[in-house]
């Protein structure tokens, strides 16, 4: 088996050929009705085996758009698989809206997420990634919390 082969193997890339072995004709039980010298056959995989070194460095962008005309940028970064964190902070509410509902279309198309994660802060995530959790109550919470205060 070559280097090669053997990292792949390794990495669990590579399936592993097994050779059994069978006694000869002459020295087997009467009971094993089973003839043959050698056979080979390919290990059947039980579960999926990722290594974790085999995925890129998981890029997360920060974008704090200006106007609606950076959201394409934004798509682009999405359409590259990485997650992005809008802060939409610095646009007027009508230009967040158009920004959102263009980022929303874009996650929808690539099978991705969108969550809010803050005032006027969005989580968008590419399919390989999944978003778990709902930050939105939480800030409910807070909020009625300071309100009580």
């Amino acid at each position: 088996m070559g280097v090669m082969n053997r990292f792949m193997s390794f990495l669990g890339l590579q399936e592993q050929e097994e050779i059994v072995e069978h006694e000869p004709l002459g020295q087997h039980d009467e009971e094993d009705d089973v003839p043959g010298p050698v056979e080979t056959r390919k290990n059947q995989r039980v579960g999926n085996v990722v290594s974790i070194h085999s995925q890129k460095n998981v890029k997360v962008v920060l974008y704090e758009p200006r106007s609606y005309d950076e959201a394409q940028e934004i798509a682009d970064h999405l359409r590259s698989h990485r997650t992005v964190v809008v802060n939409l902070q610095r646009v007027r509410n009508d230009q967040a809206m158009r920004i959102i509902d263009f980022l929303s279309g874009t996650v929808y198309a690539l099978g991705g997420g969108i969550s809010k994660i803050g005032g006027n802060i969005f989580l968008c995530t590419p399919d390989t990634v999944e978003i778990q959790g709902n930050i939105s109550e939480i800030l409910a919470d807070d909020q009625d919390y300071n309100r009580m205060r």
